[in-house]
């Protein structure tokens, strides 16, 4: 009993690490009253962008600086049509999802089955995901910077007011979600399974959307969340020989169907930031 206590906490961390790192991205663009479903999407670009730079170049630490670049890149071609184009952000996600995996499936043909040569440690990541957590709840709470992003997402015309332009707060917070979906991406094919194979990601940026909202969008509650989801999917694998694998398959898309459902209807201080989803068009009142 205690020796399967202790294997699913240690792969509860190990789930759980890149559900918290791009989950801590989520909260930050959506704090700053953004929602951006196409984590999925950049987390596959991030994971084939890792794998594919840290094979080529025998360099993970490359990998990983490509993968940040490339998930950032996309986060703002999304932020660039939902921010400025001001196109519905739940539509615009979803086709960044989209895109992410058919892009990584594509460009990723070549490099399936293959082992990473010069893997890096599980361990890192884990510890990174912890330190992350701690201080960006630090910057969220405690300087002015974080007090800016929350009322980005509370007020934008008092941040306009302020002479603070509410759109580059916003694009800010869209890249640096995409750079940490990115890096959640890494994770996947320079650590925890080090090779690339199409369908990485396995819905694993889905329920990184859904732990930003159980998480009431406060980064060290993603700590504790993140490893009830790590552990309720490493007991997904465990009960296969019970429950359909069909099911468990399209378990994370209805778990996070079901939270975005749920938080649709709590507002205000304990809810979901009051502009999100909105965009932000300077002089008009909402």
């Amino acid at each position: 009993m205690d020796d399967w206590i202790w294997t699913t906490l240690v792969r509860a961390l190990a789930f759980g690490t890149p559900i918290l790192i791009a989950g801590l991205g989520e909260v930050y663009a959506e704090r700053s009253g953004v929602v951006n479903l196409g984590v999925e999407g950049m987390m596959a670009v991030g994971a084939l962008a890792a794998f594919a730079t840290a094979q080529s170049t025998g360099s993970p630490l490359l990998g990983l600086a490509a993968a940040i670049a490339a998930a950032a890149a996309l986060a703002a071609l999304f932020a660039l049509a939902s921010i400025t184009l001001r196109a519905n952000q739940y539509v615009a996600g979803l086709a960044l999802t989209m895109l992410g995996l058919g892009l990584s499936g594509l460009l990723g043909k070549p490099y399936e089955g293959a082992p990473l040569v010069h893997p890096l440690a599980e361990g890192a990541f884990v510890a990174a995901g912890l330190l992350l957590a701690g201080f960006l709840w630090f910057f969220l709470h405690h300087t002015y910077g974080g007090l800016v992003l929350k009322s980005a997402g509370e007020n934008p015309e008092t941040v306009d007011a302020m002479g603070i332009n509410v759109y580059a707060v916003r694009y800010g917070a869209v890249v640096f979600g995409g750079a940490m979906a990115g890096l959640a991406g890494a994770f996947l094919s320079l650590a925890y399974r080090p090779s690339w194979a199409d369908g990485i990601t396995s819905g694993l940026g889905w329920i990184a959307v859904a732990l930003a909202i159980f998480s009431s969008w406060e980064p060290l509650r993603a700590v504790f969340a993140a490893l009830l989801f790590g552990a309720l999917y490493h007991l997904s694998y465990r009960l296969q020989a019970h429950v359909s694998p069909e099911f468990l398959k399209a378990m994370p898309y209805l778990f996070v169907v079901l939270v975005l459902s749920l938080s649709a209807l709590k507002r205000g201080p304990s809810g979901a930031p009051e502009a999100l989803g909105t965009p932000y068009v300077r002089g008009e009142r909402r």
